[in-house]
């Protein structure tokens, strides 16, 4: 988080400011504001880099949290931190300033790369697996490089200051649209895939990506909370592609925008079993009128066929929330 944009979180009541300046004014608490200034980490990730107890641990957390400098939000057995938005005025400027290449913020800072190594290593063994499906079902479409070129020319030059990409699986999506948002949001039901993004996305240094584990039928978050709400890839898995259509639609900000991508219809049978495909792709016309019916504008596609007959179209689709946007402020990258 830049200071720009501490500076511009609402002002603290002066009582509010003394507990907040308290929370952090002591080692390791502050030793942990700095871990997470560089992105969301477990308890076992803070146990190992500060060599304390899990107790002790979370008690500063507890601390943090009631304090309102960190959240925390759970990812099946797993607890996440990260630090809070909104409520840094008085504590970002105090990170940014600090000196971090002398102990012990240097020797944290060290374990912590450690700590994202072993992250790193055990998701890639988890994909590993996942590998030879996912290259079969690659080698039947136009290369993903042409579809996230197609992404990025429908979206356009238009600023994104939040988005979410719900079944985010490895992050592509995220890796490549969180550069140009402001705020980036994650959300998958598999503790697994949300590892592999999070490597993922620490690998490409976007660090200060949230992710979530949730249910696309069920999304855990506000009506209207994002300008950008992102479906890629995850409709021909669903029993009810609908439903995860008007869940998305609800999260649309007044004026945002819901871009969905996934197959055209085919006739691939093997990839129900090979795959776990559900629906063997969908019509154009069908996806639209299931985006008009969750309450969407204006629907545009734009369709990407393979070279080879037989193989796989790639559509995008993009709904318009029908209220115009407030000004657009300027985007900013999430690192």
């Amino acid at each position: 988080m830049s200071l720009e944009r501490a500076i511009a979180a609402p002002a603290l009541a002066f009582s509010n400011a003394l507990g907040v300046l308290r929370a952090a004014a002591e080692e390791t608490r502050l030793r942990i504001l700095a871990l997470l200034a560089e992105g969301e980490l477990s308890v076992s990730d803070l146990t190992d880099i500060l060599g304390q107890s899990q107790p002790r641990i979370s008690r500063h957390l507890k601390l943090l949290v009631e304090a309102g400098l960190v959240e925390r939000h759970r990812e099946g057995a797993w607890a996440f931190f990260r630090l809070a938005e909104g409520r840094l005025a008085l504590v970002d400027p105090l990170l940014a300033g600090l000196e971090r290449e002398g102990p012990p913020l240097s020797e944290d800072r060290a374990r912590l790369e450690a700590v994202r190594g072993q992250r790193a290593e055990a998701a890639q063994s988890f994909f590993a697996r996942l590998a030879p499906k996912w290259d079969e079902l690659r080698s039947l479409h136009v290369p993903e490089a042409i579809v996230e070129t197609a992404v990025l020319e429908t979206l356009g030059h238009r600023p994104i200051r939040s988005l979410i990409d719900l079944g985010t699986g490895t992050g592509r999506m995220l890796g490549l649209l969180a550069p140009h948002a402001e705020r980036a949001t994650g959300l998958d039901s598999s503790h697994a895939m949300l590892s592999v993004a999070r490597a993922n996305l620490e690998r490409l240094g976007l660090n200060r990506v949230e992710l979530r584990q949730g249910d696309i039928h069920a999304p855990p978050f506000a009506r209207a909370s994002f300008d950008l709400v992102v479906v890629h890839q995850v409709l021909h898995y669903l029993d009810d592609p609908a439903r995860a259509l008007r869940e998305a639609a609800r999260l649309v900000a007044p004026g945002g925008r819901l871009l969905v991508v996934d197959f055209a219809p085919h006739e691939l049978e093997f990839l129900r079993e090979s795959q776990a495909h559900r629906r063997l792709g969908f019509a154009a016309e069908q996806v639209a009128v299931w985006l008009a019916e969750a309450g969407l504008g204006s629907v545009t596609t734009r369709g990407l066929a393979p070279a080879d007959h037989g193989q796989l179209t790639v559509t995008l689709w993009l709904a318009t929330e029908s209220e115009a946007p407030a000004e657009a402020a300027p985007a900013r990258a999430v690192a």
